[in-house]
């Protein structure tokens, strides 16, 4: 992403909110296969049992929450990072190198983990809802409504549930997502002279970042929606639930599901970029 292309804070937020509606079943089924307590499982026997035992339609529960994750927390992370690149390009009169984008990358991050924190615990939830017992089912009717019942019934504090995690898993996102891409970008144009306002030079780029982002956030990605999804009065922390896990799974539970994971966030990493390169060729929002 050029740092003197023109973007709207909300750039980000869209492009993704966009990108959920084709990725989201993919999603679905990651989220399933981390919170199973076994490994037995695979993407395409968690997508095959979705499909046999809940319907066609299954595969979207939980898209309101999905969709208020991304305008919080895509939207957040994606425009601090691009307001602090944009600041520090400014202030430094030069081309940020991969340090100073790393520290943009870790301070967005972090905020729109914090900010879309609510909307995730929701998610995780009624992504996974079907596949709790029946007398443990939440049954939230969209993502407001889950807001409201978790508050109700567990504390507002609750809304903030594996919000360590979570950040860390922001932190690591966002980093390894946008830092790698803007890398990745940069090195094609002067090494390879590929076009920086072509879409094969965006996906080409997208597809490296959502590589190098599924393979640093899968361990926290997994913890995170363990304790997400968990209810119970003990509120294990990242630290009980890692241990225990690796106890009971081995070390190689923290990459259960990156295979789904990929196959989700590559498609959504890439229509992501792709969309927000094609919202500043449009100068969507903008006043010429």
């Amino acid at each position: 992403m050029s740092s003197n292309s023109p973007q709207k804070f909300w750039y980000g937020g869209l492009a993704s909110g966009c990108a959920c509606f084709f990725t989201h079943p993919l999603d679905l089924a990651k989220v399933r296969l981390q919170a199973a307590p076994s490994s037995g499982e695979n993407l395409v026997s968690v997508a095959v049992k979705i499909i046999r035992h809940e319907g066609f339609f299954a595969a979207y529960n939980g898209l309101t929450a999905a969709l208020l994750r991304q305008a919080t927390y895509s939207t957040a992370r994606f425009g601090v990072y691009e307001k602090l690149k944009e600041f520090f390009t400014q202030q430094t009169h030069h081309q940020l190198n991969a340090i100073q984008l790393l520290g943009c990358s870790i301070c967005a991050g972090a905020i729109g983990s914090i900010v879309g924190n609510p909307a995730d615990v929701v998610n995780v939830r009624m992504q996974n809802d079907k596949s709790l017992p029946l007398a443990q089912q939440r049954n939230y009717r969209d993502a407001l409504d889950g807001l409201y019942k978790v508050c109700r019934d567990e504390g507002a504090k609750s809304l903030f549930r594996g919000w360590a995690p979570n950040i860390v898993r922001g932190v690591l996102m966002t980093s390894s997502q946008v830092v790698s891409y803007d890398l990745a970008k940069r090195f094609l144009v002067t090494s390879f002279s590929f076009d920086p306002t072509t879409k094969s030079t965006h996906f080409t780029a997208s597809l490296f970042a959502s590589l190098v982002a599924t393979t640093i956030c899968s361990p926290a990605d997994v913890i995170k929606t363990r304790i997400m999804n968990s209810s119970d009065k003990a509120n294990d922390g990242p630290v009980q639930i890692l241990l225990r896990s690796v106890k009971k799974e081995g070390i190689r539970f923290m990459f259960r599901g990156w295979l789904p994971s990929f196959v989700r966030l590559g498609p959504h990493t890439i229509l992501t970029f792709l969309g927000m390169e094609q919202l500043r060729k449009w100068r969507f929002g903008m006043k010429d």
